[in-house]
């Protein structure tokens, strides 16, 4: 499924055009009861398409690229690297309407390090695709593992699904945690430990 997902976006000539993007939302306005050419809606559907391509813009996006550059200059550090409260916005891939939250994400080096701004980065690639919070939780988690290369990876996403606050059940305030944990993160217990406290001691 992964590479379906990473792969398809790159076949430029798989995508609908600008114009096709824009008559779908013009379809849409109408199935929801407004009319298109009124003048409020005039330039809705060219709005819509491009905040479309910034929201969704983790498509065009190669997590490897980003987690290419490391640092080997670390002077013998080899403990815990943690960034905490990472804001992002995602979509979920059921409704496509917004999951706003923020991750957590730790790493043990194994004589390398990223750029702390990198970690960011890979939040957003995958917030900006159509999610649920497990498989992105499981996604920046595998990417540090298989680029990194550490002795352990902790994920922790805490987020709000608009799916539930908007529509359905309308629990407002609700809270989803996710969590992946790889290499001596996964086998020892002390070390999830830590993680979960460096973030919850804020």
């Amino acid at each position: 499924m992964d590479a379906i997902v990473k792969n398809f976006p790159h076949n430029k000539d798989d995508r609908p055009t600008q114009k096709e993007a824009e008559d779908a939302v013009r379809v849409l306005l109408r199935w929801a009861g407004d009319d298109p050419a009124r003048e409020g809606l005039l330039d809705t559907p060219k709005r819509v398409a491009k905040a479309y391509r910034e929201l969704f813009s983790g498509y065009d996006q190669d997590p490897e690229e980003i987690l290419g550059r490391t640092f080997e200059e670390v002077s013998g550090y080899d403990d815990m690297v943690l960034v905490r409260d990472i804001p992002f916005h995602s979509h979920c891939e059921h409704h496509m309407v917004p999951i706003i939250g923020k991750a957590h994400v730790a790493y043990l080096p194994s004589g390398r390090v990223l750029g702390l701004s990198k970690i960011a980065r890979l939040v957003d690639i995958y917030g900006r695709r159509l999610q649920t919070q497990e498989a992105m939780t499981a996604q920046i988690a595998d990417a540090l593992d298989k680029t990194l290369r550490p002795e352990g990876v902790a994920v922790m996403i805490e987020a709000e699904h608009m799916c539930m606050a908007m529509r359905g059940v309308q629990k407002q305030g609700s809270t989803t945690l996710t969590t992946r944990f790889t290499g001596k993160f996964k086998i020892d217990p002390t070390e999830q430990a830590r993680f979960l406290t460096l973030v919850r001691n804020a």
